[in-house]
């Protein structure tokens, strides 16, 4: 049975891709990036963007609320013009005080961003398309930022460092044209929007205490954080554990980045179909794209126990990297949907505030648990994520009972129907 698509559903994805290959053309880059575009040293840019990125993480709950009080939709153009004002300012931000107030205001866009989408697909779609444009959206955002890339190597291959100006208009045009299409997408109305399985919809109470009352949303992110240590891992410790443990080539970092970036951009769609057309529930697919990440570090703990040649450790990694795509392409669609059919419409914007919080923590607590894990054994961090990742997988199987039917099933099974909760019951 074919799936309906979502009115506006073209232009909502083309922005999303175009929009990632501006994210592509700076964040590989971005101490030497702005620093070329600015004029400023290196230590005053970083100093900038840390304490900004810092700031960012504590508008993020304000998104959520500007999302509740005027939709996502009308939040989401916001952000993207912030942005691409934002980067059409850098060439001309040559003195601290401007690149500070520049940055903070493109930063608290950019940190919000991902909230604002992820409601954005809660209030255009509904059952299995959520999953669908969840799938799709990590497509493009790998392939776009992938493309971004390369462009911003042919620009530099042509004007050299002076080319970082031209990239940063790119990017706000970038941002621009992502705006102009997502504006086409048309928000389901009230009417339109199916009532969840078993009856009408609670009418949920406004305000983040509601969240905080909310025991199996807050056990939802509470698992979603263990995962996101995870995800943080192919970028933080890879490359360390890779250079200092098993001694390694550089190179096999950039091929690791690479396969896993082709995989998610190539055959990630294809994989969450899969998932999606078996009927999975959302939890238990989420749960197993969980233990295929801690397959995979548990293959890290072997293969930095055995240490093997250079080649024997080559094609080791890649098949690790394979496995760890792998989860992360089974689990991210379905965690996402999940979080999404999880909120009541009413505080969504809040709910998924919070719940982005759990990636944002494990992002800045990254590094440091990281490198200090390393120190002590190569292994341990691996260890330590292992466990972290079965425990998110048994969380989800434990807190599927708890949760919304809506929310577990992309499509609410017809003989489910009469007895399953209606919203977050207490755990």
């Amino acid at each position: 049975m074919k799936e309906a698509r979502v009115e506006g559903e073209r232009s909502l994805l083309l922005g999303i891709g175009i929009s990632a290959v501006g994210i592509g053309m700076y964040v590989p880059f971005s101490l030497v990036f702005f620093h070329h575009v600015t004029g400023l040293s290196f230590t005053l840019v970083g100093l900038v963007l840390t304490v900004t990125g810092v700031a960012g993480l504590v508008f993020m709950p304000l998104a959520g609320t500007a999302v509740d009080r005027f939709g996502a939709k009308k939040v989401n153009l916001v952000l993207y013009g912030i942005r691409a004002a934002g980067f059409a300012l850098y060439p001309f931000a040559g003195s601290l005080p401007a690149f500070a107030a520049v940055a903070l205001v493109t930063a608290l866009a950019d940190r919000s961003f991902g909230v604002v989408q992820q409601s954005l697909i809660g209030e255009v779609a509904q059952g299995s398309a959520r999953d669908r444009l969840q799938a799709s959206t990590r497509a493009l955002q790998n392939a776009g930022m992938g493309a971004g890339a390369l462009l911003v190597s042919g620009v530099l291959g042509l004007w050299g460092t002076g080319g970082f100006a031209y990239t940063a208009w790119g990017n706000a045009l970038a941002f621009a044209l992502a705006g102009l299409l997502v504006g086409r997408v048309r928000p389901l109305r009230a009417a339109d929007a199916a009532p969840p399985a078993g009856g009408p919809a609670r009418q949920a109470p406004a305000g983040y205490r509601t969240v905080l009352r909310d025991r199996p949303f807050l056990g939802l992110t509470a698992a979603n954080f263990l995962t996101a240590l995870g995800y943080a891992a192919l970028s933080v410790l890879f490359p360390l554990y890779l250079s200092t443990w098993l001694a390694a080539p550089d190179s096999l970092t950039g091929a690791a980045f690479t396969l896993n970036t082709a995989l998610c951009a190539g055959v990630g769609v294809l994989i969450a179909g899969r998932v999606r057309r078996s009927g999975a529930r959302r939890t238990r697919s989420a749960a197993l794209g969980a233990v295929l990440f801690a397959a995979a570090f548990a293959g890290q703990i072997v293969l930095g126990t055995l240490r093997p040649g250079q080649s024997a450790t080559l094609v080791a990694l890649l098949a690790i990297v394979v496995v760890y795509t792998l989860g992360e392409l089974v689990h991210s669609p379905s965690g996402g949907a999940l979080s999404v059919s999880a909120a009541p419409e009413a505080v969504r914007g809040r709910y998924l505030a919070t719940y982005q919080l759990s990636y944002s923590l494990a992002t800045a607590l990254a590094p440091a648990l990281f490198t200090a894990l390393l120190s002590v054994d190569g292994r341990l961090p691996w260890a330590v994520l292992t466990v972290a990742a079965l425990g998110a997988a048994l969380a989800l199987l434990r807190l599927e009972r708890h949760l919304p039917a809506q929310a577990v099933h992309p499509e609410p099974p017809a003989a489910a129907t009469p007895g399953r909760p209606l919203a977050p019951t207490a755990a």
